[in-house]
């Protein structure tokens, strides 16, 4: 009987990503790459701890008053309220005017979750639920809105032709959609193109979204790491809040820090007044407690001392620029093998417009599909690369094969 209530239980297909990287595991050829991981490798494709994140472990660990005792339901109250100095600015009008609620969360993930959770409870859409998300967009983002009842709709963003922007198909969909229309917005490298808009872009954006009353919900997954610079990668969030557009931030630690395992995130909702955020705080806290009833402390005490330690802030930055330093340079000499030295055909100045861990190559999806059976570099099946799965010791295999398949497939 027991085993017969769950027939109904229908199987699941692979997370794509897992998938392609239990068949990287399991490939025994010695040249074989790995470009589908979305996490940062140095030069010998290892997992890199940010020397600043081993200096304040070793001070939290020879601190004699810390416990292990419950958070509080919203967070470490000294990193919600450093994350959202680091993500708005320490000059922001929110923050100023106590307009700014901010919660602990389980990674950027669970800050997009809460977030979503938040807005199918208490947003007042005009219509259906719906959120429009970019055209493409991390595929993560399709399952969250699902799974909290909120409808999808895509908007277009990325242009195959141009290998860059749709700026216009994006602005018409702005402007077409109903007032007070949700939409998601990556605030920086975007995942999975690394194609941004400019800042005069991200101006013209943020006045459709006051004429139409629209609702901005940013994705702020790498800040820092996608330039090198703090306070660059956060621009547009920064823009919009100085000019009034409602808005919510998803931020996380895994990136810029390099504490993937540790899930440090954080949700920041801006707001009109001090009174509507003691409203908010408190429905965010009962949302919290009914699923995980209190965040996790070991990462976010380490971001918060980092933050609030000047000698440390500024370890952090130089970490920082020491991986996006190499991610941009990897782009520089992929794109100058390919250009100066193989004249592999087709414009390749992509590469280097883009910005961010992840780019799109422009290849096919049947051209993806031989780099990964013909020359063992895995990837995903929309020519998405990540460029910290790039080094010294493979980038020229990787072009090489590369530039087999765009003139032979």
């Amino acid at each position: 009987m027991a085993a017969e209530t769950w027939d109904v239980v229908p199987l699941a297909p692979p997370d794509s990503i897992f998938k392609l990287t239990a068949a990287y595991q399991a490939d025994t050829f010695p040249q074989k790459i790995n470009l589908g991981v979305g996490a940062y490798r140095d030069d010998d494709s290892k997992p890199w701890v940010l020397p600043v994140v081993k200096k304040a472990s070793y001070i939290l660990l020879s601190d004699p008053t810390l416990n292990h005792e419950y958070l509080p339901i919203t967070g470490l109250p000294e990193f919600v309220s450093a994350a959202a100095r680091l993500i708005l600015g320490h000059d922001s009008p929110a923050i100023a005017d106590d307009r700014v609620v901010s919660v602990q969360t389980i990674s950027g993930t669970g800050a997009n979750h809460l977030g979503a959770l938040f807005l199918s409870r208490y947003y007042p859409f005009n219509g259906d639920k719906v959120v429009y998300l970019s055209d493409p967009t991390w595929v993560n983002h399709f399952a969250i809105f699902e799974n909290v009842g909120i409808k999808q709709r895509l908007y277009p963003y990325y242009d195959p032709k141009t290998i860059g922007l749709d700026f216009d198909g994006f602005i018409a969909t702005l402007r077409s959609a109903p007032e007070r229309s949700v939409f998601l917005l990556h605030a920086c490298a975007h995942n999975p193109t690394g194609v941004d808009p400019t800042v005069e872009q991200w101006k013209t954006i943020a006045g459709v979204f006051l004429a139409k009353k629209h609702y901005a919900f940013f994705d702020s997954a790498y800040q820092g790491f996608a330039s090198g610079d703090l306070d660059r990668d956060a621009t547009a969030v920064r823009y919009f809040v100085s000019n009034g557009v409602p808005l919510l931030v998803c931020q996380s630690f895994a990136k810029n820090a390099g504490l993937y395992g540790e899930r440090v995130g954080a949700l920041h909702i801006i707001v009109p007044n001090k009174e509507t955020a003691g409203r908010v705080r408190s429905q965010l806290s009962v949302l919290q407690r009914s699923e995980i009833s209190n965040p996790p402390s070991y990462g976010a005490r380490v971001v918060a001392l980092i933050l609030k330690n000047p000698e440390l802030f500024e370890e952090w930055k130089a970490d920082i620029r020491t991986m996006a330093g190499r991610i941009i340079d990897m782009r520089k000499q992929l794109h100058g093998v390919l250009t100066k030295e193989l004249r592999t055909p087709g414009n390749w100045d992509h590469i280097i417009n883009q910005i961010g861990m992840f780019s799109f190559t422009g290849v096919s999806t049947t051209q993806s599909k031989a780099l990964v059976e013909e020359a063992h570099v895995y990837m995903t099946a929309n020519g998405r690369i990540s460029m910290a799965g790039l080094n010294s010791k493979n980038l020229r295999y990787f072009a090489e094969a590369l530039d087999r398949v765009v003139r032979t497939v």
